[in-house]
């Protein structure tokens, strides 16, 4: 349960505010506003999803979040992606990015990564450019990239923001419209309302799942274990997930698998605690 809803709220929030400053170069301030708006908005979710348990029982408002949740989460950054940054989007299906070379591996542990091509995968991800890797049976550390009909041969691969801007990529921050801002505040708003359901009625549900003797340690250590592991290692994940396929939607698969293993043990293992169950003082 804990690491379900960690995810979903840290999608929700820092990953949003990273895809909205990263691979779609929107401007930091613009970007901070929209998410933060969104944020203080979405915690009406919050007290209303808690306030809905007291009625109909914890486990309901959780399950229909998670369920939300796995149908709706690449629709919503699909859509914040539409309109965040549509002249990079447009040069990204225009001249579309590939890359051809042998040792192709992506570490995401390291400073510097140990290959010309993994270099290059780096470089790429950080400006938030779609790509495919086709790689060759070569043994030497050996890469090329082909930028729509022009072919780079790219030994440092600091060059490649040069080359790319050449062929019409504009990585300059933008500041979206009117109607691009209100598409990503919906969106964001949207995630939180998933959190909001799966975050608001949590605290009640843990609480009336162990009695008080040993409430404390029973509800804390899973909790945090959940949250510290899954969520705390969702950047660095979802992060090696992008590099290693160039799709810059590919890391939401890691919140999309948690969420749906913490789907089915919410449904099919979870039962809701019985009010009073834990008058009678333990033995």
């Amino acid at each position: 349960i804990a690491a379900g809803l960690t995810v979903i709220w840290y999608t929700a929030m820092f990953s949003g505010l990273s895809f909205l400053k990263g691979p779609m170069k929107v401007n930091d301030t613009a970007a901070e506003i929209i998410v933060g708006f969104a944020a203080a908005v979405g915690m009406v979710f919050f007290v209303w999803a808690g306030k809905l348990s007291d009625r109909i029982g914890r486990k309901k408002p959780i399950v229909w979040g998670y369920a939300a949740t796995l149908v709706l989460l690449f629709p919503l950054f699909w859509w914040m992606g539409s309109v965040g940054n549509p002249a990079l989007s447009a040069a990204a299906q225009r001249a579309p990015v590939t890359v051809t070379g042998s040792q192709c591996t992506f570490d995401p542990f390291a400073q510097q990564q140990a290959t010309v091509c993994g270099r290059t995968l780096g470089e790429l991800t950080k400006l938030g450019v779609p790509y495919t890797i086709a790689e060759t049976g070569s043994g030497f550390d050996s890469v090329k990239i082909r930028i729509g009909n022009r072919e780079v041969a790219s030994e440092a691969p600091e060059l490649l923001q040069p080359a790319l801007e050449a062929m019409g990529y504009d990585f300059a921050k933008q500041v979206p419209n009117a109607g691009g801002i209100a598409v990503i505040f919906l969106a964001l708003l949207g995630l939180s309302a998933l959190s909001g359901f799966t975050y608001g009625p949590v605290a009640a549900l843990l609480s009336e799942m162990f009695p008080p003797h040993v409430r404390y340690s029973s509800l804390s250590i899973p909790y945090h274990l959940g949250t510290g592991y899954f969520g705390g290692f969702l950047p660095l994940i979802a992060s090696f997930i992008v590099a290693k396929t160039g799709n810059a939607y590919a890391g939401l698969w890691y919140t999309w698998g948690v969420v749906f293993v913490a789907f089915l043990v919410t449904a099919f293992m979870l039962k809701d605690p019985v009010e009073g169950q834990w008058d009678k003082p333990a033995a």
